[in-house]
């Protein structure tokens, strides 16, 4: 049974005339006549008594009406899908986030897109570099931003976004405040309050562990709004990709003797088709510009240097360094 056929029977069915069915399907009657003929053969009896002044469904004819219906507006409603999907109608896009990027840094691009494609509904989902990474090649989401020590595998395409520096985060009550800068020497027996989900953990702890310095944790939490309502109330520093700290009143210092950075990328999988709205994430993503953008940067902090980079985790007070 193809679909030109059901459309002839609902065609003769409101008519009761092929001459007039013919016509409203704008083909010839022959056609439309060996196209019932066909349906009728393929269904084992006729569907449509013929007389000279009218035409009458048959028994079979009634009973398979409401089926054919059912058919033809199921496959008009997915061509209409199909059309709504390629003009970007309606369409859900599932995009993961890095949850240590700051969504200031993000918001302006996500307010020019929506600008530019009103019809895309984002569905944003949250969640640590590594775990979007496995996301993309299970298809749980479409397109990811995120950035890894260790780079981008190559099973996926990165398209770089912006560099982000790491600070110093403190209070204005902090010794750190009244510096210029901090030198990762200054660091040494201060307390220090942790995020667990830094991507950037274990690298700055195994450098500051060769260079001697430990630090007294005091706090861990996976939120970094706690994270930085701790720091406010004074008990300890925090380290922070500069964008990301949100909070009023925290004072932000450079951090340097290494300085270290991150690059954050638009990821997808490599190889993989792409719906439309990919396409027009991507194509915005390109044409935005983003602070701190690759090579905006005359000084490469560490993490842009190619060294094999993974992530701050200043070791706790009196452990040995690994």
């Amino acid at each position: 049974m193809e679909l030109y056929q059901v459309k002839y029977f609902l065609a003769l069915c409101e008519t009761l005339n092929f001459t007039r069915a013919a016509e409203k399907c704008a083909v010839s009657q022959p056609s439309l006549t060996r196209a019932i003929q066909n349906l009728e053969g393929e269904f084992g009896g006729p569907l449509f008594h013929r007389e000279r002044q009218r035409t009458h469904l048959t028994e079979l004819g009634r009973l398979m009406q409401p089926y054919f219906e059912q058919v033809y507006e199921q496959a008009q409603a997915a061509k209409d899908a199909a059309k709504t999907f390629a003009k970007l109608d309606e369409v859900p896009l599932k995009i993961g986030v890095m949850c240590t990027i700051g969504p200031g840094i993000l918001g302006g691009f996500f307010g020019s897109f929506r600008s530019r494609y009103p019809g895309i509904e984002v569905q944003l989902l949250d969640a640590p570099g590594y775990a979007l990474a496995e996301m993309l090649l299970a298809g749980t989401i479409e397109v990811a931003i995120y950035g890894l020590p260790e780079g981008i595998e190559d099973r996926y395409h990165a398209l770089p976004l912006f560099n982000e520096r790491f600070v110093i985060a403190c209070s204005n009550t902090h010794r750190f405040a009244a510096m210029d800068v901090i030198r990762c020497r200054d660091l040494h027996q201060e307390r220090y309050v942790n995020r667990y989900n830094c991507e950037y953990y274990e690298y700055a702890g195994n450098i500051l562990r060769s260079m001697g310095i430990f630090v007294n944790v005091v706090m861990r939490s996976e939120r970094d709004d706690w994270v930085q309502a701790m720091i406010l109330a004074g008990l300890g520093f925090g380290f922070f990709s500069e964008f990301s700290v949100t909070m009023p009143g925290i004072v932000i210092k450079p951090l340097i003797e290494p300085e270290f950075g991150r690059e954050i990328n638009l990821v997808t999988v490599r190889g993989r088709p792409h719906s439309p709205a990919v396409g027009a994430f991507v194509r915005s993503a390109r044409s935005f510009k983003w602070p701190g953008a690759p090579g905006a940067s005359s000084s490469p902090t560490v993490g842009q240097q190619g060294h094999e980079a993974t992530g701050i985790r200043p070791p706790d007070v009196d452990q040995p360094a690994a």
